[in-house]
């Protein structure tokens, strides 16, 4: 079988916009600092951490940020980013490109450092339905650690395998290591550390099946 397996915040779903406003919620106007200071300390906790279910980690994260930035944080708001995380939004295109997928043959795979319920509610939002997902539970780690990617080569051993992915550090890199083809999706426009790693990119997932299907 042929799969296309996705990140899903930050890929899918508007990882940064959900955050910002969900810490704006709690802390009118600190939003977008806060936001910038969870980026720097998520990895942390989770390499710290690897069994930690993800919704403590939105919120461990979520207290070290505010703790840098000096905002006040209250025990019980700690949980938002759990709490909104099932509404934030899906990229625009998503629909349509992973619809193009379908129709080609592709099966659709999700490998997500999230947990199994929150994943299960963020699929209620997501336009397409997906053939297997691997979790952080499921693998028992977080990426980029290689787990997420053997959990699904055991269970599903594909014959044609694509990642398709926004992080550089947690997706594009094991998936160089273990040798499966991948397409970074670009949002932020950076530059990765290492050219050779990057097989294709795009700036969002317009154009997606030619980039998978021209490998």
């Amino acid at each position: 079988m042929r799969w296309v397996t996705f990140d899903c915040f930050g890929t899918l779903v508007d990882w940064r916009h959900g955050i910002l406003t969900s810490a704006d919620l709690i802390a009118p106007g600190q939003g977008a600092r806060l936001l910038e200071a969870y980026s720097r300390h998520e990895h942390a906790v989770q390499a710290e951490s690897p069994g930690m279910r993800y919704r403590h980690v939105l919120a461990e994260t979520l207290r070290r940020a505010c703790a840098e930035e000096k905002v006040e944080l209250s025990a019980d708001d700690a949980t938002v980013l759990a709490a909104t995380l099932p509404y934030w939004p899906v990229f625009p295109e998503v629909g349509a490109e992973l619809s193009a997928l379908r129709a080609a043959g592709w099966n659709l795979a999700l490998l997500t450092n999230c947990d199994r319920d929150l994943i299960g509610e963020t699929q209620r939002r997501l336009p397409v339905r997906f053939q297997a997902v691997v979790t952080s539970e499921d693998a028992g780690a977080y990426k980029p650690a290689n787990a997420h990617f053997e959990v699904f080569r055991r269970a599903h051993e594909p014959a044609a395998w694509v990642h398709v992915a926004q992080s550089y550090f947690h997706d594009m890199l094991p998936a160089h290591r273990l040798g499966i083809r991948r397409v970074w999706i670009n949002r932020l426009g950076e530059r990765p550390d290492d050219e050779t790693i990057i097989q294709k990119a795009l700036p969002d997932l317009h154009g997606l099946l030619t980039a998978v299907q021209d490998g």
